[in-house]
């Protein structure tokens, strides 16, 4: 919408109605009955039009015994935590070696505690998980591009090879040259079985429940697994394992019992971050991808979520199912639109 359009009381009212973001930089408007004013973007109950009048600028409101919108501030609070937690993460992950607590609540203006929380609060994570997430995801990139570990040692921002050695294997799941090799050497076990949702295949690495894959054909399932460790160990029928598979299918059949078992998640930082959002929605409720996107502290990245989402090894464990558009459309789901339905379904009985 061109600016020109702001000029006249029926624009300027049409995008109050509308809420257009476009329009904040040119005009507030104010409610007569209530005493305050608001940007034309407000998520503010939309007011009666014959108690609206229209001001060029905040001040000329205020100057008219206007005060502004409790909303208002809190939306610009939340902006400005969101803009300051995502400084935060852009100098984690620019920096050769990872910043100090100390240091990140420098840059932020704040006490090491409160930026602590703060950072928690918006992403999921504390500083340091965010910095251990990041670091594997560059110590991923670069031994995927075939670097010697040695190279990939310092590529990824660790000062020494001790360092890297206490580290990487927790980062991974592996030891870095497996993980090179595409997991060679590596041992991970697995078991397919079916639900009242079809094929189901469980994998477990040393670290934990690696991949929880949904569909109709298991022999593709056991394909996706390969694909992703294509040079592993992998091991089925253990009868010790299927007590495993038996939990994750009695999560999916009773939702109410929740899943407690260890987790080998592996992604990028953004990824994680996504990812343990998503594990904090509690059963039986739902958000969109916009409220995911702001959680984390990135409220434009609503694409990436979604991205995020798709990509998502872990199906139920990490409830991507829990999201849905806006507009409470279903969407997408990586495991078919039916399962995401019916697994919905079963958390709100």
């Amino acid at each position: 919408m061109n600016t020109i359009h702001y000029t006249t009381p029926e624009s300027r009212w049409q995008a109050v109605q509308q809420r257009d973001p476009a329009a904040d930089d040119h005009f507030v408007y104010a409610v007569r009955t209530t005493g305050v004013y608001c940007r034309p973007s407000s998520p503010a109950r939309l007011p009666r039009r014959d108690n609206v009048e229209f001001f060029d600028t905040a001040e000329a409101a205020e100057k008219a015994g206007y005060r502004p919108s409790r909303r208002a501030d809190q939306s610009e609070a939340a902006a400005e935590r969101a803009a300051l937690v995502a400084r935060a993460c852009r100098l984690i992950e620019e920096s050769e070696t990872p910043p100090s607590l100390e240091q990140l609540a420098a840059q932020a203006g704040l006490s090491p505690f409160h930026f602590h929380r703060l950072f928690k609060t918006e992403t999921g994570l504390t500083p340091k998980a965010y910095s251990s997430a990041d670091r594997a995801r560059r110590l991923r990139q670069e031994l995927s591009n075939e670097t010697s570990v040695t190279e990939a040692i310092y590529e990824a921002g660790f000062n020494s090879s001790s360092r890297f050695y206490e580290t990487s294997e927790r980062l991974l799941g592996m030891p870095a040259r497996s993980y090179r090799d595409g997991g060679k050497g590596a041992s991970i076990r697995f078991a397919v079985a079916q639900c009242s949702l079809g094929a189901i295949l469980v994998a477990e690495s040393r670290k934990g429940i690696c991949a929880i894959l949904l569909g109709d054909d298991p022999e593709d399932l056991v394909n996706n697994l390969q694909d992703r460790f294509p040079k592993a160990q992998l091991f089925g029928d253990d009868r010790q394992f299927d007590q495993r598979v038996a939990q994750v299918v009695g999560f999916i059949e009773a939702p109410a019992q929740g899943l407690n078992l260890p987790l080998d998640v592996r992604g990028t930082a953004f990824q994680e971050r996504v990812w343990q959002a998503l594990r904090q929605i509690p059963a039986g409720q739902t958000v969109s991808y916009t409220d995911i996107a702001q959680r984390i502290g990135s409220p434009k990245a609503v694409r990436a979520v979604a991205q995020a989402c798709a990509a998502n090894p872990l199906a139920v464990a990490v409830p991507c199912h829990r999201v849905v558009r806006r507009d409470g459309d279903l969407s997408g789901y990586r495991w078919g639109i039916e399962r995401k339905r019916e697994l919905l379904r079963r958390e709100s009985t």
